[in-house]
C-alpha cells in the first residue's frame, strides 16, 4: 500500500497546463470524429462503445489490484466512473443538437463553477472573464439553441465539475493511472444502464475497430492526462484552463464539420483564452507522488 506526500513543484503550472490543452485537442478531435460513428449507432451508442473501449484498454494495460487501493480511494474511482459515464453520454447527447462550440461552452459552465467555489482573491478574476467568453460563444439572447441540447449540456456541466474533483483526489489517493483502471469500467457500465449496450447488433467489425481508434483519442489519452494535469494544478486554475474548450470546440468546428463562428463567437474566443492564460499564471500546486509505507503504517 502506498501514501501520497507533496513534494515541491517544478514548473507545476506549465506543465499541467501543457497537459491540459493536448488533453482538449484530444476530446475535440475525437468528438468531431465521433459524428460518424454516431450516424450509424446513434449518440448513445457511440458514447458506450468508446467507454467499453476504454475500460477493455485500461484494464489490459494498468491491471489494477484490489491491494492498490484504500476504501476511501475505491469509493473516490467509482464515483469519478459515474461522473464519467454521465458526462459522456449527456455530452454526446447535446453535441447531436448542437454546434460543437456551443455545446462545449455550456459545458463548461461546470468547470467554471469548481473555479469559482475554489478560486480565492484575485483569482476569481479569471473565471469571470471566462464567463463573459460563454455568454458570448452562446448568445442565449438569441433564442436559436435547442433548449433539449442545452438541457443535455447543463447536466453534462454538472457531471464535469464532479468528474473535476473526484479525478483529483482519485489522482491523489492512487499511484499512476490505476483510478482510471477502475473508474472507466464504472463509466462503461454506467453507459450500458442507459441503454448504449442496445447497438450490439448493429456492430460491424469496421465499426468495433473505429470505436477502438477513437478510444484511444477519447477517453484513453485525454482523460489520463487530466488525471496528471491535476496533480500539478489546483482545481480552480483548471476549471478555468477548461475555459479554452469551447474555443478549440470553435476551431474543430470549422475545419472538420464546416460549422462557420459568427463574430461574436469568436470574440468569445479571445476572452476565454486571456482566462485560460491567466489560470496558467496562477494556477500551480504542490506535485503529489507516492511514497512507500513502512510495514507498520
Amino acid at each position: 500500500m502506498t501514501t501520497l506526500a507533496p513534494t515541491p513543484p517544478a514548473h507545476g503550472a506549465r506543465s499541467g497546463t501543457s497537459l491540459a490543452l493536448v488533453s482538449m485537442l484530444c476530446v475535440q478531435l475525437g468528438l468531431a470524429v465521433s459524428v460518424g460513428l454516431i450516424d450509424h449507432l446513434g449518440t448513445q451508442g457511440t458514447a458506450w462503445l468508446r467507454l467499453t473501449w476504454a475500460a477493455v484498454i485500461l484494464l489490459l494495460v494498468v491491471r489494477p489490484r484490489r491491494v492498490q487501493f484504500s476504501a476511501a480511494a475505491l469509493r473516490s474511482c467509482v464515483l469519478l466512473g459515474v461522473a464519467t459515464g454521465g458526462v459522456t453520454m449527456l455530452f454526446m447527447e447535446a453535441v447531436a443538437r448542437l454546434p460543437l462550440g456551443t455545446a462545449s461552452a455550456l459545458e463548461f459552465l461546470g468547470p467554471l463553477g469548481v473555479a469559482v467555489l475554489r478560486g480565492r482573491g484575485a483569482r476569481i478574476v479569471w473565471p469571470a472573464l471566462a464567463g463573459v467568453g460563454v455568454l458570448l460563444l452562446t448568445e442565449p439572447w438569441s433564442g436559436g439553441a435547442d433548449p433539449v441540447g442545452v438541457a443535455f449540456a447543463l447536466g453534462a456541466a454538472a457531471c464535469w465539475a464532479a468528474y473535476i474533483l473526484l479525478t483529483q483526489r482519485a489522482g491523489d489517493q492512487v499511484e499512476g493511472l490505476t483510478a482510471l483502471a477502475v473508474s472507466m469500467p464504472v463509466a462503461a457500465l454506467t453507459a450500458t444502464v442507459f441503454g448504449g449496450a442496445s447497438v450490439v447488433v448493429d456492430l460491424t467489425p469496421e465499426l468495433v475497430l473505429a470505436g477502438l481508434g477513437l478510444a484511444v483519442l477519447l477517453p484513453v489519452v485525454p482523460f489520463a492526462l487530466e488525471l496528471l494535469a491535476l496533480r500539478r494544478l489546483t482545481t480552480a486554475a483548471f476549471g478555468t484552463l477548461m475555459a479554452l474548450e469551447p474555443a478549440f470546440a470553435l476551431l474543430i468546428g470549422f475545419v472538420a464539420l464546416h460549422q462557420v463562428p459568427g463574430w461574436l463567437a469568436v470574440l468569445g474566443v479571445g476572452f476565454v483564452v486571456a482566462a485560460g492564460v491567466g489560470a496558467e499564471r496562477t494556477g500551480a500546486r504542490e506535485v503529489v507522488t507516492a511514497l512507500p509505507q513502512s510495514p507498520g503504517s
